[in-house]
Formats: C-alpha cells, sequence, structure tokens
C-alpha cells in the first residue's frame, strides 16, 4: 500500500502545437491521482513521458533523438518508466517498441484517459503496453479539470479534437482523428475552473474552431464564444486555429461585440498561390482569404493577423511562390510562422511530382521570413507613442536594452515585467514592486503601458496612468480601444 500512494516523480518533456501543451496538463492532472508531482529534469525522475509532434520530420526526428538521450539513463534506473504520446507515438505505434528497447509505453492521441490505469499495469507487472485506439467522438471523461500546477495568467482549454479537411500535406486527421466537438457546459467549467485558480486568459483550441459543434448540431463557435465571454472573472478570450473557409461572418462581428475577444486572429493561408491552394485542398481561394482580410479589418481596425505559411510545396514554381511574397505584402502580416514542406507518412502529397529541391525550398524560406521581419519592424516602430493595454504575465527574462533577447542567465532582470498586448504583441517594462518577489504583485494585472522602443520580436515601454481608469474599475479591459494617445 504504501508503495501505491507514495509520492512519485514525473517529467514531461512537451514538443510541439499548443493542443501537445494542453494535453501535458492533462497528463499531469490525471497523473497526480496516482502520486505523481512533477519535476524539472529527467535525472530525477520515475516515470518520463516525451509528448511529441509529427506535423513535420524534423518535428519527428527531434523525438527520437530525446527518446535517445535517455536509454543511459534506463540503464542506471531499470525501474524508470519511459513513456512516448502525442502524435508520432499514434503515427508508429508499435514499432517505437521494436525501435526503443527501452521504451516502456507508446500512447496515442486519445488514450489519456487510459494513462493512470496504464501506468498502474506497467508499474504492478513491467509490462510494455502500446494503445493508440481512436475514439469516434468526444467523452466527458476525455477532459478533466484537476488541481493547477502553475499559477499562470493564462491557459489553454481545447474545445474540440481532430480534423474533417483532409489538407494533402497534413497528417492531423490520421494521428488525431476526425473533427469531434465538446460540450458548451463541459468547457465553460473548465474555464471557471481555471478562473478560479487565478487565469485571467484563456485560448480556446481546436485544429478548426470554426467549425466547431456544427457535426453535433451544437451552438455555433460564435455563440460558444458569447458564452465564455460571460464567464465572471475572465479579462480576455483568444482562439486558435481558423480555417479560412470557414470563418463566417458571425464569428468576424463577434470581433466587434465581444469586449472580452482580444482583436487578433491566427488565420493559415499556406500559401499565395491558387494552384497551390487547390493542391493542397484548402478549399479556398486568395482572393477569397483577402475578402476576408479586409472585412476583419473593417469589423476591427486593430486587428492584429497572423498565419501559417509553407513554402517549396510540390509543383510549386516560382511563379507561385512570388504570388505568396505578394499576398504577404498585401496583408501585412504581424507575424509569420513559415515552414519549409516536408513529407509526412499517409499524407497524400508524398505521393505528388514536382518535388522541390532542398536548396531552393531553404532560399524560398529564408526569402519569405526576411520579407515578414521587414514587416513586423515597420509594425512595431509604428507602435511607439501609442498606449496599449497589457496583461501581465510575470517578471520579465528580457533586459532594459536594445537587446531582443533574454539574458544568458535566464534570469529575470529586477524590477522588470512582461504582458501581452491584445494584439498579442510581447511587452518588457519596468514596474513597481520587485520582480520575483513572493506575491508577484503585478502579475494578472490589466496596465496600460506606452511603448517606447521597438524590437525585432517585442516591445518595450512604460506604465502610465489610465485616462479612464474611474469609468472601467474592476472591467475587463481588452473590450477598450487598445492604443489611444497620451
Amino acid at each position: 500500500m504504501w508503495e501505491t500512494m507514495r509520492t512519485k516523480r514525473l517529467y514531461i518533456n512537451t514538443m510541439g502545437c499548443q493542443m501537445n501543451v494542453y494535453d501535458s496538463d492533462q497528463i499531469r492532472n490525471r497523473l497526480a491521482s496516482l502520486g505523481y508531482v512533477p519535476v524539472d529534469a529527467p535525472e530525477g525522475a520515475d516515470l518520463i513521458i516525451v509528448n511529441t509532434c509529427a506535423i513535420r520530420d524534423k518535428a519527428e526526428q527531434k523525438a527520437f533523438s530525446f527518446l535517445g538521450r535517455l536509454a543511459p539513463l534506463k540503464t542506471v534506473k531499470p525501474d524508470l518508466i519511459i513513456g512516448i504520446g502525442g502524435c508520432v507515438a499514434q503515427q508508429e505505434g508499435r514499432k517505437i517498441l521494436s525501435r526503443m528497447p527501452y521504451v516502456d509505453l507508446v500512447f496515442g492521441t486519445h488514450a489519456i484517459a487510459r494513462l493512470p490505469r496504464t501506468i498502474e499495469r506497467i508499474s504492478a507487472t513491467r509490462c510494455r503496453v502500446v494503445d493508440v485506439a481512436l475514439s469516434e467522438g468526444v467523452e466527458a471523461e476525455d477532459f478533466v479539470s484537476g488541481p493547477l500546477v502553475t499559477s499562470d495568467v493564462s491557459a489553454f482549454v481545447t474545445i474540440m479534437r481532430g480534423c474533417d479537411n483532409y489538407c494533402t500535406y497534413c497528417v492531423v486527421p490520421y494521428v488525431r482523428g476526425r473533427e469531434s466537438s465538446r460540450a458548451p457546459d463541459a468547457i465553460l467549467d473548465e474555464i471557471r475552473h481555471l478562473v478560479n485558480h487565478g487565469v485571467r486568459e484563456v485560448t480556446l483550441l481546436g485544429q478548426n474552431v470554426n467549425s466547431y459543434g456544427l457535426k453535433e448540431g451544437l451552438p455555433g463557435f460564435d455563440q460558444l464564444l458569447e458564452q465564455v465571454n460571460r464567464v465572471e472573472g475572465l479579462a480576455r478570450i483568444r482562439f486558435t486555429t481558423s480555417h479560412p473557409k470557414d470563418l463566417s461572418d458571425a464569428l468576424m462581428h463577434a470581433f466587434g461585440r465581444l469586449e472580452k475577444l482580444c482583436p487578433h486572429i491566427h488565420l493559415p493561408v499556406q500559401s499565395g498561390s491558387d494552384v497551390v491552394l487547390k493542391r493542397m485542398n484548402r478549399r479556398y481561394s486568395s482572393g477569397q482569404y483577402l475578402e476576408k482580410v479586409a472585412r476583419l479589418r473593417q469589423i476591427r481596425p486593430e486587428m492584429a493577423i497572423t498565419s501559417d505559411i509553407i513554402v517549396g510545396f510540390p509543383g510549386e514554381s516560382e511563379q507561385d511562390f512570388a504570388a505568396t511574397l505578394e499576398l504577404i505584402r498585401q496583408v501585412r502580416f504581424d507575424s509569420l510562422f513559415a515552414f519549409i514542406y516536408s513529407d509526412r507518412p499517409n499524407a497524400p502529397a508524398v505521393r505528388f511530382d514536382g518535388k522541390i529541391a532542398e536548396a531552393v525550398k531553404k532560399e524560398r524560406l529564408q526569402r519569405v521570413l526576411a520579407f515578414q521581419e521587414r514587416i513586423t519592424a515597420q509594425k512595431h516602430q509604428a507602435m511607439i507613442g501609442d498606449v496599449h493595454l497589457v496583461l501581465v504575465d510575470g517578471p520579465s527574462k528580457h533586459p532594459s536594452s536594445t537587446a531582443d533577447s533574454p539574458p544568458s542567465d535566464g534570469q529575470s532582470e529586477p524590477g522588470q515585467w512582461a504582458g501581452r498586448t491584445g494584439g498579442n504583441k510581447i511587452v518588457h517594462f519596468a514596474g513597481e514592486g520587485q520582480a520575483g518577489a513572493p506575491n508577484q504583485i503585478l502579475t494578472g494585472r490589466m496596465m496600460p503601458i506606452m511603448i517606447e522602443r521597438a524590437m525585432a520580436h517585442s516591445l518595450w515601454g512604460r506604465p502610465v496612468p489610465d485616462p479612464r481608469a474611474s469609468a472601467v474599475e474592476g472591467e475587463p479591459l481588452c473590450c477598450i480601444k487598445p492604443a489611444w494617445p497620451v
């Protein structure tokens, strides 16, 4: 009995998207019932879980590289349990056990609810387990609101899982299953739980949040946002990811009427070429994408728009690539995530002809990144002198200099803080109190910050009085226009 109840140590290495971050939190919450507490290093752990991403080949190789480094540790600690979860586990399944004999557990994206029983079985019998079964839909027991292990101001909440779009480059439908949505009441209960533990901002997660509830006949995503907007104590709402083809007029208008919904949308375009978009099975044209961007900015002029770009998709000509650069020029994204195309198992594009040479893909990637960096720099420069409402995340690791990287030792700068604007820009500033103080007196506060300096990836500013403080006392502030003259 003592053995089953004693405190055990859990280390999770989370790779990939926000959904994996959320899934890792679910894993921690569930394994707490077995006595597992999180630790910061694998060397001190009794259980190591690698939560993996399969969206690109580089991410997959990174996961296997980390697992390879655990082999000597298993030799020293034979009772150590090593598990691999997430999309690579779902994709590779039993093959991982043959490839890595020191791995005890391979569990897929739908197996998290079964994880405590699986870990107990492995502990008792020292067997090796593969659990990659995909369920048909979402069940209430698939998600749990447990004790929070951090005091973060912001948190992720998964509202749906899987995908039905079958973009030709993507493995998500194969590793996360078909699209299914959670019930609104379960989502709202989880958000209230987070707010009761100090969370002030939630990001709603789904492969395509725009199609939330459609298959199940649930209220649409814009209606879900209205319900989340009414949660007391919540200051801000974000969401990701939106498929452009399903971005409805009702959802776009939500940005103009829901005071807690931040003026930022991540709207992956992937390519500016209609020829490439058709081969990708994206089901919209570049013109339709541009129309929706224009509509968003008409409804919410300060809207920040970010996106994803894939370069070097099979058959992408120089003319196609030029169309992508032209779309970037027209939209003027706030930032971009740009990637080199890589073949992924099961994705149809593996079989496409017209594969692009690696040297060409790398050169195109650099051109996209350089082009976007200039746009981002211009946008940051234009913010100097404006005041933005910043939700303070906590002490800053950014030095009070023009450098745009944290101190080499990774420690907080005394008296400096960091947070994000409604448009998701990182802002560093010097504030009252001491960074690292036990009460973290600024963490979670919404503060007006005048932008004084622009860096490549963040901004520097100073707190200023809020001229409307008396009118908005106690109210969430992201409903107010986030920049005004001082």
